[in-house]
């Protein structure tokens, strides 16, 4: 895979079963290189797969979130025009008729819900304050008083001016929105009661100062704007992802707000009361949020994280029984819905982009084949899985080895090259998932070494809650750069063990974000690492904790504050250890990072600098913290060039062609890639 191959990717996923189950719509993703922007479309299929899959929606406007109307006749989808102008419409089924627009706005519809009669439909959207039509130009427009913690957002920008709230729309288009529920805060999640009179949403309308997100309940028959809610509380508990049974129970998400990280676990609420109960959930493991919870009778659907796998299971909503595994295999799932017998997911695997597949009477069939096009055009290899014990020694590590299919062997030791991969969080986990970085990585001729360390998801809770400092007032830890350290450097020593072609001398070393932290702690604390980019990172702790647009809540993560100890968060700071880096660097940020904003990249850099460090600084502009992911399609190319350039300088992988203003273009011949490389 070369960079430029980032253009083929093609995303399948958000899929939503028809009532009676017989067919499934799902959205498709395409990156438009040429055109430096991602094109989408909402598409069908036979779940019994006896016709092929054809698209529901056409036209320039990029549409998704297909939702079922309760007779399955028609679809609503949101849609966002070139202009940027975002709108709720309505397609027919299997009735006649043409697409028709409910409503539109300028910000994206989010959460969208069908009431159970199908007259009305719920969403969220953010609602934009006054300020906003003083004038095209902010410079022209009066200054945000901010009178509360996170008043912005990564990917989002502003919210406390725009925040998200709830709505109410004819589904006919007949009438305007109502807005239910206003913020600051924002809100997310509707969920209808089964008698189509309450919605349920959830938002942290409490004291700033306290994180804890509860569920609000709100009369859905409002029509004259907002309306106080009814709140169902929990102490030190926050609530997500809501959803109603057919008897009016209300099944949600639920972690601890103050210890950070905390799983997200199952719980079913009485509305009337208030009073929940947690449902026997078999193994400890973390509930993912890929959606809003499903109920399949009196159980809920929901997926969890094992051990680099996302897979489904059905827990019963009363009594003592354990979850019962849905869907397994060495996979991740990435969205699924259930109704009329079929049970529909996207999943994706180390080798293979995301699919829609159907479970139907117990016998799988997958439905799609969008990512053909993409695997015969760019044929990629499959990772070795295997494990190596921790230094801590509470158990295994995973190890995932992606060999090249054509090494960047050295002509003096005939082995391979190898960069080790950290990923973000850090209460995060590498799935068992087609990642396209690894390939285009392993297609420059490098081994692949990645791991889930202590700190990440897919393991027990304490497992995920060990890299808390050991200053924390609860649940004390290592800390960052403690045992999660030991575990990456053994994950790699395991591969060097497993396969004597890797070239221990050649070692290179990569992460984002928190996996970027952990890049540029390690270069602090070993030199065994030729080269290592540092990419959106955390790179000071303490001017973290107020700069982030989550400002404020490091403390809850760290159990200890900036205020009453300092010398915790500088302790575990990359930038104090700055001095004894002797590792060539790469750093990458984006400038409209507010997540890791960028002064943590221009800490290290300068500080670098000054020194008289080896160190390359390349900051992208108009990006946020998701540029790998979702950033502009030439930038998200431009940063792979970069990274597989600055690595072939350094490690003799083999560098990219490179055709925009980049240094390497005046590179002399030798190290120029040659035509069929």
């Amino acid at each position: 895979m070369l960079p430029e191959d980032i253009g083929r990717l093609v995303t399948v996923g958000d899929p939503r079963v028809s009532p009676d189950g017989g067919h499934v719509a799902f959205a498709v993703t395409h990156v438009d290189l040429p055109g430096n922007r991602y094109r989408s479309a909402v598409w069908v299929a036979a779940a019994d797969g006896s016709q092929p899959p054809r698209p529901l929606t056409a036209g320039d406007r990029r549409a998704g979130s297909p939702r079922w109307s309760p007779d399955g006749s028609r679809v609503a989808v949101t849609t966002v025009g070139e202009d940027g102008t975002c709108a709720l419409e309505v397609v027919p089924f299997s009735v006649p008729g043409e697409t028709f627009r409910v409503c539109e706005r300028p910000e994206a519809f989010t959460d969208v819900a069908w009431s159970p009669d199908g007259t009305r439909l719920a969403f969220v959207s953010r609602e934009r304050a006054r300020r906003w039509t003083d004038g095209d130009d902010e410079r022209s427009r009066p200054p945000r008083r901010i009178d509360r913690l996170f008043p912005r957002l990564d990917d989002v920008g502003w919210t406390i001016d725009r925040p998200a709230g709830l709505f109410v729309v004819p589904a006919d288009g007949t009438a305007a929105p109502v807005l239910l529920l206003a913020g600051p805060p924002d809100h997310a999640g509707a969920a209808w009661s089964p008698d189509g009179g309450t919605l349920a949403t959830c938002a942290a309308r409490g004291d700033d100062l306290t994180p804890v997100t509860d569920v609000h309940l709100v009369d859905a028959r409002a029509v004259r704007g907002p309306v106080g809610p009814r709140t169902l509380a929990a102490p030190r508990t926050s609530r997500t992802a809501p959803a109603f049974s057919p008897d009016g129970r209300l099944a949600v998400l639920t972690e601890d707000s103050f210890v950070w990280p905390s799983f997200s676990r199952l719980s079913v609420v009485d509305p009337a009361t208030g009073e929940s109960r947690s449902p026997a959930t078999g193994p400890d493991l973390n509930c993912t949020p890929l959606r809003e919870l499903l109920w399949d009778g009196d159980a809920v659907v929901v997926a969890l994280e094992d051990r680099g796998d996302v897979h489904l299971y059905r827990v019963p909503a009363a009594g003592d029984a354990g979850a019962a595994l849905l869907v397994g295999g060495r996979r991740a799932v990435t969205g699924y819905d259930l109704a009329g017998g079929t049970l529909a997911f996207t999943a994706t695997d180390p080798g293979a982009l995301p699919e829609v597949h159907v479970l139907r009477d117990g016998v799988e069939r997958r439905l799609t084949s969008f990512g053909a096009g993409f695997h015969a055009a760019v044929p990629t290899g499959v990772p070795e899985q295997f494990t190596v014990p921790s230094p801590k020694g509470d158990g295994d590590l995973d190890v995932w080895l992606l060999r090249p299919a054509r090494p960047a062997t050295s002509e003096a030791s005939g082995r391979t090259p190898v960069l080790l991969s950290i990923h973000g969080g850090p209460a995060a986990q590498y799935t068992n998932a087609f990642f396209d970085e690894f390939h285009f990585l392993a297609g420059a001729g490098y081994a692949v070494v990645w791991t889930n360390p202590h700190g990440s998801t897919g393991r027990t809770e304490a497992w995920a809650q060990e890299v808390r400092p050991p200053e924390a007032d609860e649940v004390p830890g290592s800390g960052w750069g403690g045992v999660d350290a030991d575990d990456v450097l053994a994950a790699l020593d395991g591969a060097l063990a497993r396969d004597p072609g890797l070239d221990p001398e050649r070692l290179g070393v990569l992460g984002g974000s928190y996996g970027g932290f952990l890049t540029s702690w390690l270069v602090g604390h070993t030199d065994r690492f030729a080269a290592a980019c540092s990419e959106r990172a955390v790179n000071n702790l303490e001017s973290e904790e107020w700069s982030a647009d989550v400002a404020g809540s490091f403390r809850y993560e760290m159990g200890v504050t900036h205020l009453d100890a300092p010398e915790v968060y500088r302790r575990m700071s990359p930038v104090t250890y700055v001095r004894d880096i002797t590792t060539p660097m790469l750093l990458l940020h984006s400038e409209n990072d507010l997540r890791c904003h960028v002064e943590q990249a221009d800490a290290l850099y300068l500080a670098l600098r000054m020194l008289g460090k080896d160190v390359e600084y390349w900051r992208f502009p108009e990006e946020s913290h998701e540029l790998s992911r979702s950033g502009s399609p030439v930038h998200r190319v431009q940063r792979a060039q970069i990274i597989l350039d600055f690595f072939g300088r350094r490690l003799g992988g083999r560098r990219p062609r490179i055709t925009w203003d980049h240094p390497a273009r005046t590179a002399g011949p030798a190290d120029r890639p040659t035509d069929d490389a």
